[in-house]
């Protein structure tokens, strides 16, 4: 039994998931025109970029920058299409202030370029030709990115795309396709700077979810320059939630529906056709059947293999099984009295505790604190968020799982005490999430966020395709290039309306 009725007269596209992604694609195609449907198993819409209230403060889950609000950026666009407005939201400057181990001083991101080319310059000295190839290979990718390639492309339409995206200034990229970070260092004469390798292996963790030696160059020329002017990371006023809740309210306005507590539990193929999905209402128990012209699917490709299940093409899903381990993320939530913060305190700080332990197994932190006035704490009350990346498999074979949070927990506020004031009488609230936490609340597989790891053979040309193999089966989110962050998946979003919209 089909929860809704439908237009007839328009064509049917049903959505799994209810993250930026899923969102946006579903706001644009019921502005464009489409029969509509959005589900998602949680509580609230969001996804990762989603939040939770405690004791009057307001957490942001995961995300908590965005890149895209310039003119011209992703979501300025995507806004300006659906015709409302933008939220507000102050520029980060600096982007991150990233501590070193045994460093009092940061080294400060800075959102102005020259300041931050003076930065980098008296904190790596002799590494501006680095710098300076990263500069160039931006502003190409850049450009290339502006006319809207479809990659990696899978059919003839896709194809002509991509081609109208080239420029002759576009094709300096092209000898540089399948370079590691870690070859431009050593093309640079600095693969033995272990300061600078230290700090691009911390903050290409945050973005490509691997380190400098294995991250795609070209996906790190992007990311590591996202966050100079004209372009720049915000801070969004209230929370991140207002994203979500802004395409909401354009999709509803235009005929679309979202159901929340709703988990889709197969997707039903005919002829290497998606046709249909499976859809439980959490709250009742009924399950039904929903027939659909379309199937976009805001999920993990790990999702998308199980949802499938014998129907997943035996390549795809090989090739996923083949995939390397995801991260999770171990998170620390603090409500705290503004007398925990230190003045001058940046929104956003990134801390490496131990120079020679695995980047990412709870030895760096990055921590976001919101700040007067931004909606997410009471008078004289601050949050202070830490996150740091995670191999997921421990937390689901652990026989101790609370033991194994509460010494996570006790580890990171400790960390974070060495710059923080935490005492019992300053901290108000504390919550960890974990793994399990992540899965329980987005469905993510075993809990995986923040995408697939940018290596060489996982980014851009080589990623996972929005067009999968299965006919008007379309993956939007971050399996998908570019795959990071909330313009990363909203550049996905657009990406498929424009391939469904190429099949009227």
């Amino acid at each position: 039994m089909s929860s809704l009725a439908i237009d007839k007269s328009k064509s049917r596209v049903v959505i799994i998931g209810a993250g930026i992604g899923g969102l946006t694609a579903g706001a644009l195609l019921a502005h464009r025109g489409y029969n509509v449907l959005i589900l998602d198993q949680a509580l609230v819409p969001g996804g990762c970029a989603s939040t939770f209230k405690r004791q009057g403060f307001t957490f942001d889950v995961g995300a908590t920058q965005v890149a895209g609000l310039e003119s011209g950026g992703i979501h300025h666009r995507i806004f300006s299409e659906l015709a409302i407005d933008l939220p507000e939201a102050t520029p980060c400057d600096p982007a991150c202030a990233v501590y070193l181990p045994g460093e009092v001083t940061p080294i400060n991101v800075w959102r102005d370029p020259e300041k931050w080319q003076a930065e980098r310059q008296r904190q790596f000295p002799g590494s501006e030709p680095f710098w300076q190839l990263m500069a160039t290979l931006f502003a190409a990718s850049w450009e290339f990115q502006g006319r809207d390639p479809v990659l990696p492309p899978r059919n003839l339409w896709d194809l002509w795309q991509l081609t109208q995206a080239v420029r002759p200034s576009t094709l300096i990229t092209v000898p540089f396709t399948l370079f590691t970070v870690g070859d431009a260092l050593r093309l640079c004469g600095l693969g033995n700077d272990r300061r600078l390798r230290t700090f691009l292996d911390l903050q290409l963790k945050l973005y490509s979810q691997v380190n400098a030696e294995e991250t795609a160059l070209l996906y790190a020329a992007t990311a590591l320059s996202v966050s100079q002017l004209p372009q720049g990371l915000f801070h969004l006023q209230g929370s991140m939630q207002v994203l979500s809740d802004r395409l909401v309210e354009a999709l509803e306005r235009d005929g679309g529906k979202l159901l929340m507590r709703h988990t889709v539990e197969q997707i039903k193929v005919e002829n290497g056709k998606a046709t249909a999905l499976v859809i439980r209402n959490q709250k009742t128990g009924e399950v039904w059947t929903e027939a659909t012209d379309h199937v976009v699917a805001n999920v993990a490709v790990q999702n998308l293999v199980q949802l499938l299940g014998e129907q997943a093409p035996s390549g795809y899903k090989h090739r996923v099984e083949k995939l390397p381990q995801a991260s999770g993320a171990f998170v620390v939530y603090l409500g705290v009295d503004d007398s925990a913060i230190p003045p001058e305190c940046p929104p956003h700080l990134q801390f490496l505790y131990d120079a020679n332990g695995p980047i990412g197994e709870n030895n760096s932190l990055f921590v976001s604190v919101s700040h007067p006035g931004d909606g997410r704490a009471p008078d004289g009350k601050s949050t202070i968020i830490a996150s740091s990346f995670v191999d997921p498999t421990p937390w689901w074979l652990t026989d101790n799982y609370p033991l194994l949070k509460q010494k996570y927990t006790e580890e990171a506020i400790a960390r974070l005490a060495q710059y923080f004031y935490l005492k019992p009488e300053t901290i108000i609230h504390q919550e960890a999430a974990t793994p399990r936490t992540f899965a329980h609340y987005t469905a993510r597989d075993r809990g995986i966020v923040g995408g697939i790891g940018q290596r060489i053979p996982t980014f851009g040309p080589f990623g996972f395709a929005n067009r999968t193999p299965i006919n008007h089966l379309w993956l939007v989110g971050d399996s998908t290039h570019p795959g990071e962050g909330t313009a990363g998946v909203s550049y996905s979003a657009l990406t498929v309306v424009r391939q469904i919209e190429a099949l009227k």
